[in-house]
Formats: structure tokens, sequence, C-alpha cells
């Protein structure tokens, strides 16, 4: 089981772009592996409680009496709990028969900037008065919506109810032995430029910011 990230669903940076191609390489295991081995997918979305979550960022910004830091009012992201995470993983486990991506059906997304301002007021304080917002802009290569299905897979739903299931209808296959030679000679040359171009073009719907070509 390859765990994933909504971040793989069109690209805009160089860590999107990588876990788009580990899909496609485990993909690509599930379609030429012959053995009882089962390759799956799962795409997580942001974690609540993980390492790096913004719940614990926006804790310790209130702890230190704020900023929050927000990138933009508009930014929205999907949320998961952990216990929701593990099951993900094991109903996978489960159901998978080969080459699919579980999906938890995570509701609709979340304002950062709405996370923030209840945050804020179920720690005691007032926004603008006792703790300020201050939103910084978006980093190189983040979107403001994430999204958590490709232009070429097919959505189909599980036997649980809140899992679902997609299946890619690829229409560009890429062999192991292809993506292998490619990556291979470009890191040979020890340019990081050389090996992102590499990915970029393994990667065709990866559209990368300007600072990271």
């Amino acid at each position: 089981i390859l765990i994933s990230s909504d971040k793989a669903v069109r690209p805009t940076n160089v860590m999107g772009a990588t876990k788009r191609l580990s899909e496609m390489i485990v993909q690509a295991y599930s379609d030429r592996d012959n053995s009882s081995v089962v390759y799956s997918i799962v795409r997580f979305g942001n974690v609540l409680g993980s390492s790096g979550s913004v719940i614990n960022i926006f804790k310790a910004q209130i702890e230190k009496g704020g900023p929050l830091t927000v990138t933009d009012p508009e930014v929205t992201r999907y949320f998961m709990t952990v216990s929701e995470a593990i099951g993900l993983v094991l109903e996978s486990a489960t159901q998978g028969v080969g080459g699919e991506i579980f999906v938890l059906d995570m509701g609709e997304p979340i304002k950062i900037a709405e996370l923030a301002r209840q945050m804020i007021a179920l720690s005691g304080f007032k926004e603008n008065v006792d703790i300020d917002i201050e939103f910084t802009g978006l980093k190189s290569g983040e979107k403001l919506y994430e999204e958590v299905q490709h232009f070429d897979e097919v959505h189909a739903q599980t036997d649980h109810m809140r899992i679902f299931k997609f299946v890619a209808n690829n229409d560009y296959p890429i062999s192991l032995e292809a993506i292998e030679a490619k990556l291979s000679e470009a890191m040979k040359l020890h340019k990081a430029d050389g090996i992102k171009g590499t990915v970029k073009s393994l990667v065709r719907e990866y559209s990368p910011s300007e600072s990271n070509l």
C-alpha cells in the first residue's frame, strides 16, 4: 500500500509531482506483476494532529500570543482524523484487487482562515483584540484548493460508505523500464534541474510554478 497525498492531483510542486510519479510506478507494478501481491494506493488529505498539522502550528502560535499565520483568506483544505487515516489504509488492504487509488469522503473542504478563527475563540481569546490573524501570501507551488481526483480517473463506490476508489483510465501507459531509465540517467548528472525536468516529462499533468521549474 502506497501512502499518497491529495497534492498528487494536478501537482504544482515537486513534492506533489513525486507523489504522483510514485502512484504511477505502483500502478505499473500492478499491471505487470502476475504474482499474488496486490498493489494499492491511498490518498490522504491533511491528517489532524499529525506532525506538521496546521492545528499544532496554530496551537503553538496561540501559546505565544499570535499572530496566527494563514497564507490566503480563501485557501481551503480537506481534513481527516488519525483514526480515519488508519481506517482508510486497513480498508484498502481488504478491498484492493490491484491498482486502485482509495480516498476517504472527507466532506466539504474547510477554510484555513475560519479554522484559525475557531481556534482563537475556543482558546478563550478574541480575534484582532487578543490575537491577530496574519495573511502571508501563497507559498511557491501552493494551491488555493486541493483536489482528490485526476482527469483520467473513474470514480467508483466500495463496500464502505465513506471510502471510494479511483481506477485510472490510463491512456498514456509508461513502462517501469522507461521510468527507471529516465530517472537513472537524470540522477547520474547530479543536477536538481535535470531531475525536476525528467519528473515533469514523466508526469504530464505536473504544472510547476515558476520557482519550481
